[in-house]
């Protein structure tokens, strides 16, 4: 029986116990999986396989996986590409973003700054089982501090979209951008580089209360502000929304406008509206009716911006902590990762809070999405 067909056999009957309630939207959400390790962001290939990254936040050794059930994975593609080595670049060193396309190609970011290599995008190819193309982000597409992770499939227009919240080695998220990539020839821009729409905002993120900080420059606590963090796009591949982690506010571009070489910095910015209100969040996604789906990761929620610009929260669950990757899946749900970030030793004081089993949750959306974007 081929992988792919098991996969759907399990998924049609994996849901564990347990159901988050929404508060005043309408949705419900189930626990999908339980697993040993924190999960970043989820990627569905056509044929309904289950592609996840483990968030690199915990430094894991496998760095990307496949679900083989509702409590086990096993590497994605293999144990060979999870396992860096001396000599090549050829394997998965920090990712935490990924997508499939329709034609079963899954789309990973390898951020690159665990063992110190050059950013890539790198294409699997799940039907044949093979490298299908490797894009590279070098210096200036990305910079010091670069941390490429989230991605939009766009095959209208035959671009990638890349979100770039500049929080790594060195960042602070000031040169938060995202980051283009022809799918045809390879060449990669970066675009928006420190623009008012990708910078993060001089807000808090608070969770139960704690508000999260790092050590600053004078070693004193600062809060943590993070860039460009979620991106999506609709379904005529006519507007890119995107939004920093770290900021209230959601942004959309053309992605004509986005992906047009001629135009200055200055008029693409100009170009750039601000959408809709909006909380603290990570993901996005959206279905085919338009409306946006985002991870409000201080309320441990998912909530909604629907054609009247609003936002509302559509469903939450007091074990969502910190609601992360958000993605549509081939049979009409959406999946969203619990990593447990702000969890961690790190904004606690040195005492982690986050804990076994890390949580996939699956919930109807208004409409059906896709795994794309």
């Amino acid at each position: 029986m081929r992988r792919g067909i098991r996969l759907v056999i399990f998924l049609s009957a994996a849901i564990v116990t347990g159901a988050a309630c929404a508060e005043n939207g309408g949705g419900n959400a189930e626990v999908f999986a339980k697993l040993p390790q924190s999960v970043g962001n989820i990627a569905f290939t056509p044929d309904n396989q289950l592609i996840f990254s483990h968030h690199p936040f915990f430094s894991p050794d496998v760095r990307v996986a496949r679900l083989t059930s509702p409590t086990t994975f096993e590497p994605f593609p293999n144990a060979e590409w999870n396992t860096p080595r001396k000599g090549t670049d050829q394997y998965l060193d920090n990712v935490l973003g990924l997508r499939s396309d329709e034609s079963g190609v899954v789309w990973i970011i390898d951020m690159g700054f665990r063992t110190q290599i050059t950013p890539k995008l790198v294409g699997w190819n799940t039907r044949t089982n093979r490298l299908e193309r490797i894009h590279y982000m070098p210096e200036p597409v990305t910079v010091k501090g670069s941390q490429p992770q989230d991605i939009v499939i766009d095959q209208k227009n035959r671009k990638f979209y890349i979100a770039d919240e500049n929080i790594g080695p060195g960042g602070d998220g000031s040169h938060a951008a995202i980051i283009v990539i022809d799918m045809d020839t390879g060449a990669a821009r970066r675009v928006l580089d420190g623009d008012r729409s990708t910078v993060p905002e001089n807000v808090p993120i608070t969770v139960d209360g704690n508000d999260l900080t790092v050590p600053g420059k004078d070693g004193k606590p600062s809060l943590i502000k993070v860039g460009c963090d979620g991106i999506t796009m609709d379904a005529r591949s006519e507007w890119v929304y995107f939004a920093p982690l770290s900021g209230r506010s959601l942004y959309r571009i053309k992605a004509t406008d986005l992906g047009n070489e001629k135009l200055p910095a200055e008029e693409l910015s100009a170009r750039v509206e601000r959408y809709s209100d909006k909380p603290n969040n990570g993901g996005l996604s959206i279905d085919y009716a338009g409306n946006i789906y985002l991870t409000a990761v201080e309320t441990k929620s998912i909530g909604i911006i629907g054609a009247d610009r609003k936002f509302r929260t559509y469903l939450s669950d007091p074990d969502m902590v910190w609601p992360d990757g958000i993605t549509a899946s081939p049979e009409g749900y959406m999946y969203v990762s619990a990593s447990q970030v702000s969890a961690a030793a790190m904004f606690h004081g040195g005492k982690a809070e986050n804990k076994t089993p890390y949580l996939i949750y699956r919930f109807k959306p208004i409409a059906a999405g896709y795994i794309s974007r």
